[in-house]
């Protein structure tokens, strides 16, 4: 005789089980959410200067000074009209246009000089390498204030000053040892193995630089070429000491030109033309960005 057993009853949702994975998804849900919250204010609190310089190249000059917002019922175009106007009886297209052959040429003359002495210092042994290395290195340490005076005095004598040759020679001597440096470190990691098969084939040193290293190294040539043309674009202080006449500035001394100590200062041209100078720039970047981290983490080829 078969004894029928009673069906369970359904227990109550207050005495369910305990579900320890919906509770870990809930609190990883709002530690992301929080995460997320406090990562878009502090990038608003990043970004909000840059905002406002936008929004002030078409505000009138009036509004500017002492008004933090980034609103205006006045928006117009008048700041970039004047802007590309020019001034000091300079075009702005004059000052894009010397901006551009410094920079331009600090980047050729970085990647050439530094290439070249980077191969040197990481594959050819020769006596004093590690010393002339070091000292190299140790010209990191060294702040550019200190030698203001004598670079300047000795093109001075040389009949240099209010051209370019001061700003560029150096680029063109491998004098920015931090790009050195950065060459050398990336052309370190290649593996040698490259090298002494070249040799066996008979190549030399001329023929292992340009046919191996070169190609090998286009993200390290990419980040310096990227370092050099920002540093060179927004390069105030060389310009500024070497530079007397305003048909040769660049754009950081023709901002300046803008502001007037004596009389009043037109600074909604001044950020306008700002605003314009940032774009060359910010392309540049935009172009080359993913070459950046591989070019300085400097691992070279991956086997």
């Amino acid at each position: 005789m078969t004894t029928l057993s009673q069906p369970t009853k359904a227990r109550p949702a207050a005495a369910q089980e305990y579900n320890p994975k919906a509770d870990s998804r809930a609190a990883k849900r709002t530690r992301s959410i929080v995460f997320h919250v406090l990562s878009l204010g502090l990038i608003a609190v990043v970004l909000y200067p840059a905002l406002w310089m936008v929004s002030s190249a078409f505000k009138p000059s009036s509004e500017i000074i002492g008004n933090p917002s980034i609103w205006s019922s006045n928006f117009s175009l008048d700041n970039f009209v004047t802007a590309m106007g020019g001034i000091g009886g300079v075009s702005t297209a004059q000052f894009f246009a010397n901006s551009v052959v410094l920079a331009l040429g600090s980047v050729i003359g970085t990647v050439l000089s530094a290439t070249v002495s980077a191969y040197a210092f990481a594959r050819i042994k020769f006596p004093g390498r590690s010393i002339f290395f070091g000292m190299m290195i140790a010209t990191l340490l060294l702040p550019f204030h200190v030698v203001i005076i004598p670079q300047y005095i000795i093109f001075q004598q040389l009949g240099l000053v209010d051209t370019y040759i001061p700003l560029l020679i150096g680029k063109f001597l491998a004098a920015d040892a931090f790009f050195v440096f950065l060459m050398v470190q990336f052309m370190r990691n290649l593996p040698r193995e490259l090298d002494e098969a070249a040799i066996i084939d008979g190549a030399g040193h001329v023929r292992i630089f340009c046919s191996i290293m070169l190609p090998l190294m286009k993200p390290a040539l990419i980040s310096s070429s990227i370092f050099a043309f920002i540093w060179s674009w927004n390069d105030f202080l060389g310009p500024l000491l070497y530079l007397n006449s305003p048909d040769k500035y660049p754009l950081p001394l023709a901002l300046r030109l803008f502001v007037d100590q004596t009389q009043s200062s037109d600074y909604g041209a001044m950020i306008a033309m700002s605003v314009l100078a940032l774009l060359p720039v910010l392309v540049f970047f935009l172009v080359f960005q993913r070459y950046i981290v591989e070019g300085v983490s400097t691992q070279g080829l991956k086997g």
